[in-house]
């Protein structure tokens, strides 16, 4: 055996008995750490950062020694093609909810800055998010039902003398100023849960629909939320008119058909927007992907359609190649994908695999820009939320007498902290039970993200500019490269 294979195998059972320990996360309860301590670092030519089903390895960059060379091997290989490019990405990252910002605001300052930086920096030790949803008025995730325009049983306002952002001053403005202090580059998507009740056909927080003869005063409704977040140095990207329209039981909600949101958008929103000279994008849906044609109803009419940058999904019902059913029929329409919770407790091995396989994944491979995990924190028990609101909804932290990092932060992290804003999808295989999802970064580096189906190791190829580096993953791990 020659002297170069016999390093190679050496250096392949080293990489799999894992004996490379490395600490990766910097947080305020669980300290973590991008350099490797102690430990001489290899030569490599790829990052390797590692993520185990069993939770013993989270988040970690893995001291190892992948070099690239032009050895051929029996293993899959997944090559990965800069030349072949797709949608360029918003970003990754959460719903800031009112709870969740309810809770981190009520950490101590240190504490709480230190969490935010964690979370929105892109220096070492941070996970970079680049991406938020936050709700118009309350969600069901929030400390309580409110609107920015609530008024007494009975009465309306249809100048808008009662609107004000209020609600959102204790709590969540001051959270978005601070995460925006950490990453200026922050891009915010808006969605309501309800308008005003008295907007409403039953008068509720709880489903009904938009009165005809509210269309009007809700789209001045949008234009001012967003204007006076903008005069709090807030810009909101994008909104969505209506979060879930097929779901009025959740409180708050309410019921919008496609047909009435197309005439929202082409006769009122629209126009509304465009009379206040305002560039936040409407994206229209913000449901499951189980049906499509409500997007596609929208897409059809070509009034509304001017006025539309994109489709919203979530991913509750349906399969995410709905993304690319609505992508391929209106290729010039951006696709999004804005929610998925993890149900608590969570099953750290499974909603790791489905989170992975289905959104990091598999929304990017199917033309979205931007993927959203629910909520970004919760109390041990699930609080706080409305009355009638989610109440097993996991955040990706728990925060109580310490911060815990959940399975829905690591999701995230593993595309947040390394694919940011500007990244394009690039082409790569797909090996059987190795799926992945490639990007190539405003820098020049490319990232690819890799799930091991299998349970049992997988050791596989990665082939780039003709040349191969190989590596090795446990049962249900998920790995990002980076060269």
């Amino acid at each position: 055996m020659s002297t170069i294979v016999k390093k190679y195998f050496l250096s392949l059972i080293i990489a799999t008995l894992g004996l490379f320990i490395i600490i990766s996360c910097k947080g305020n309860d669980e300290s973590w750490n991008d350099d490797l301590g102690d430990e001489e670092p290899v030569k490599t030519d790829v990052e390797f950062w590692l993520t185990k089903a069993d939770k013993s390895v989270l988040l970690k960059k893995q001291n190892v020694g992948l070099l690239f060379s032009e050895s051929t091997n029996q293993f899959s290989t997944i090559a990965v093609d800069t030349a072949t490019t797709y949608q360029s990405i918003d970003g990754f990252g959460f719903c800031l909810t009112g709870g969740s910002a309810y809770l981190i605001n009520s950490l101590p300052e240190s504490q709480r800055e230190s969490l935010l930086k964690e979370l929105f920096s892109s220096d070492s030790g941070c996970i970079g998010i680049s991406y938020i949803r936050v709700s118009i008025g309350a969600s069901d995730l929030s400390l309580n039902v409110f609107s920015y325009d609530d008024m007494p049983t009975g009465q309306t306002d249809f100048a808008l003398n009662n609107f004000s952002l209020n609600p959102d001053k204790a709590d969540l403005i001051p959270v978005l100023k601070r995460a925006l202090f950490y990453n200026p580059d922050l891009l915010i998507i808006g969605s309501p849960w309800s308008p005003p009740t008295w907007m409403k056909t039953n008068g509720s927080s709880i489903g009904g629909s938009l009165k005809t003869d509210c269309y009007d005063v809700y789209a001045r409704y949008f234009v001012k939320y967003i204007q006076e977040m903008q005069a709090e140095g807030i810009t909101i990207h994008a909104i969505t008119p209506q979060n879930e329209p097929l779901h009025g039981g959740n409180n708050p909600s309410m019921l919008m058909t496609a047909s009435e949101q197309a005439n929202f958008i082409k006769n009122y929103l629209g126009p509304a927007f465009q009379n206040a000279g305002l560039t936040t994008k409407i994206v229209i849906y913000d449901h499951n992907c189980d049906r499509p044609d409500y997007p596609l109803d929208i897409l059809n009419d070509p009034d509304a359609r001017k006025y539309v940058d994109g489709s919203a999904f979530h991913l509750y019902a349906g399969d995410i190649s709905a993304l690319s059913q609505v992508h391929y029929a209106y290729p010039d329409k951006n696709v999004y994908f804005t929610e998925q919770w993890v149900g608590g407790p969570s099953n750290f091995a499974g909603d790791l695999q489905w989170h992975i396989k289905n959104l990091i994944i598999g929304a990017t491979a199917n033309w979205s820009k931007v993927v959203l995990e629910w909520n970004l924190a919760s109390d041990p028990y699930y609080n706080p939320h409305t009355n009638g609101g989610c109440t097993s909804c996991e955040g990706a932290l728990t925060i109580g007498a310490t911060v815990t990092r959940n399975v829905s932060y690591y999701i995230i992290a593993h595309a947040s902290k390394f694919v940011p804003k500007g990244s394009v999808r690039i082409a790569s295989d797909i090996p059987n039970k190795l799926p992945n999802v490639a990007f190539k970064t405003p820098e020049g580096k490319k990232v690819l993200i890799v799930l091991n189906e299998l349970n049992d190791y997988q050791t596989f190829n990665i082939k780039f500019n003709e040349k191969v580096v190989t590596t090795r993953l446990s049962p249900g791990s998920v790995a990002t490269f980076i060269w």
